[in-house]
């Protein structure tokens, strides 16, 4: 593969560029916008940012292709530098710099970079911008996100005379995707790597989410509410909860729990306690794997315990009303509409799991698809992997990650992958973040020192970095505290103590 990165740079930079001349240095064919020293506050996307360290910020554009316009910005330390660089991903759709990431990164000593992976739109569902426009697709699924590291590193080294000592990539969602996308084909591109709940089959997980669309607005009387929805939790809980010795709203290891809903089918008359057999039959559906005609699994089921959780299946999968405010109803048919189809006028109606899938990935597979499970040359890179993921995500079914991981394992062998790689599974954590279940264990976030039994970005500083690898991490909400252990490990109550502190845990088999 040809590469665009050809960057006119001297082999042996006599010296460091300064902030105004740094532009000179960008690859060939990019456009620099003039650079800034920055200082104190910094207005982004309409919202001013304050305390903010000096940096010189570099921004422009490249352009790999005709078709490409992918814009990034690189933020550099005018002191204090750490010698590390940050690449910051993008959730959905992306079309926006991660700002939010960058100030993170910057305020804590890293060189830093983002993206808006090759076009510009505010709503991250929205795949408009992908309407005959193919190049973007590519741009979007692997090639903006390479190519931004690549041209952030070319500008630390010319801007502090030397190249960044250890690079890393945290990110999540799409993000993650972006994260074992850089894994599997630039492998030299990072050292270390987190990936969480990776949307990294993206074909198959957005054709599944077309049957959930069939079973709740095509078949008939499917449709419920997030009205239902705390019903439903509460008979996932009352079946569930308890069965890892600790009653506390919270499911630890979700495929131990045999949930049945139909213990909900309305006996008379239909009310916010109970389902008829319509929707009973669309919730089966959402727990279910799917599978297509010949009887292959596609994806795996949604687990069940947080159903009606804040950022849960009301944001996700009911929305207000049918096909209002769903984000897996807006990401399906704009991913079938303008980049599968290209066609704006595609009906949602007509999705057939076994034709449409495979149009999927026969035209966007390669491109979006990050299922490669030969991490040979990311490990001989030295590079370590973190994945993790939230039992409870409504967006991405959680076991589809495992899945991952197993099938890294049997592609590699388990003590090779062993190596390099660990998976964290979090008890009642949605897409992400957020949940019943503790959900802060310092993801999204640069390590700064932090400690590594409670950050897992500073797990992975300390694994690349002292050969350190992590067991088990602390993982936090408002009162309560619990470790989050290596898969397949879950954490189990010693039998003492309150269960609201992980030092009353300890990780061990289900």
């Amino acid at each position: 593969m040809k590469l665009f990165s050809l960057f006119v740079l001297s082999t042996a930079l006599a010296a460091a560029a300064t902030c105004d001349k740094i532009g000179s240095y960008g690859p060939k064919g990019s456009v620099i916008d003039p650079p800034q020293t920055v200082s104190g506050e910094l207005t982004l996307a309409g919202r001013v940012v304050k305390d903010l360290p000096a940096f010189c910020r570099v921004s422009g554009s490249l352009h790999p292709t005709t078709d490409s316009d992918i814009r990034f910005e690189v933020w550099l330390p005018a002191s204090g530098w750490n010698g590390k660089f940050q690449g910051v991903g993008n959730g959905g759709f992306a079309g926006t710099i991660g700002y939010g990431g960058l100030v993170d990164a910057v305020k804590h000593g890293y060189a830093t970079a983002s993206t808006d992976t090759g076009h510009s739109e505010r709503v991250n569902t929205n795949a408009a911008w992908a309407l005959g426009h193919p190049e973007k697709v590519i741009d979007f699924g692997y090639r903006a996100v390479h190519e931004t590291a690549v041209t952030a590193k070319a500008l630390i080294r010319a801007f502090y005379g030397e190249g960044p000592k250890r690079s890393y990539f945290s990110s999540c969602s799409n993000g993650g995707r972006q994260a074992l996308m850089e894994a599997q084909r630039f492998p030299e591109d990072y050292d270390g790597i987190i990936a969480g709940a990776p949307a990294y089959d993206w074909t198959r997980l957005i054709s599944a989410s077309g049957e959930n669309v069939r079973a709740m607005l095509v078949d008939p009387g499917g449709y419920f509410g997030p009205s239902k929805l705390p019903a439903i939790q509460a008979a996932a809980l009352a079946q569930c909860d308890a069965l890892d010795g600790v009653k506390d709203g919270v499911i630890e290891h979700p495929p131990s729990c045999r949930f049945d809903p139909a213990v909900l089918l309305c006996k008379g008359t239909e009310t916010d306690s109970c389902l008829t057999a319509a929707q009973l039959r669309a919730v089966q559906v959402l727990y279910k794997p799917k599978l297509d005609s010949q009887g292959k699994f596609v994806l795996a089921g949604y687990s069940p315990g947080a159903e009606a959780e804040r950022g849960g299946w009301a944001s996700w999968i009911t929305g207000t009303a049918p096909g209002v405010e769903a984000a897996g109803f807006d990401f399906f048919t704009n991913f079938f509409r303008f980049v599968v189809y290209g066609d704006p006028d595609w009906k949602y109606q007509t999705f057939n799991l076994d034709r449409d899938l495979k149009a999927a990935t026969d035209r966007v597979g390669k491109h979006l698809n990050a299922t490669e499970t030969d991490l040979g040359a990311f490990q001989k890179h030295g590079g370590k992997l973190l994945l993790y993921h939230g039992w409870s995500d409504a967006a991405i079914p959680a076991a589809g990650t495992i899945k991952y991981y197993d099938d890294v394992r049997a592609r590699m062998g388990s003590g090779r992958a062993d190596s390099f790689v660990r998976l964290y599974m979090l008890p009642g954590v949605e897409h992400c973040a957020g949940g019943s279940g503790p959900y802060d264990f310092g993801q999204g976030g640069t390590p700064a020192g932090g400690d590594p039994e409670r950050n897992i970005d500073a797990a992975l500083e300390a694994w690349v970095e002292q050969s350190k690898a992590p067991e088990s991490i602390i993982a936090a909400k408002p009162g309560r505290t619990r470790p989050i252990c290596p898969w397949p490990q879950v954490a189990k109550y010693k039998g003492r103590g309150t269960t609201d502190d992980a030092e009353n845990f300890s990780c061990g088999k289900p």
